[in-house]
């Protein structure tokens, strides 16, 4: 259950995390957020961020080993990244509509399905 609970923690972590690093390179269709500056763009993004740690702070305590959770400190840092292209990805293509989703897109997502077998198996 705390696994569960860390990879949901942690792709709603991510869904802030890419509308601060992110959004504000679409919002700027927005009339009011068009008039910001790159103060208040920072502002707005740093804002959103807060949420980002909101959720990814307890999903890493919730998660880890140490705290009676079910991942190692590289488990969680592998799941991270996992977590954070695929809602990178989602919202690129379904969100933003910037991007299309291409063969080394999902050659990439390959081998960090490599990547996350590597780090969890035990050698």
């Amino acid at each position: 259950m705390k696994g569960l609970l860390t990879l949901v923690l942690l792709s709603v972590s991510n869904l802030f995390m890419t509308f601060a690093w992110y959004g504000h390179l679409q919002f700027k269709k927005l009339p009011w957020f068009s008039k910001l500056g790159l103060v208040g763009i920072v502002l707005v993004s740093w804002g959103l961020a807060f949420f980002e740690y909101v959720f990814q702070v307890p999903a890493n305590r919730i998660g880890f080993e140490e705290n009676g959770g079910p991942f190692s400190l590289f488990q969680l840092k592998v799941i991270q990244e996992v977590v954070s292209l695929t809602v990178f990805t989602l919202c690129a293509v379904y969100v933003f509509k910037t991007e299309k989703l291409g063969w080394n897109h999902l050659l990439g997502f390959g081998l960090l399905v490599a990547a996350v077998y590597v780090i969890f198996r035990k050698w």
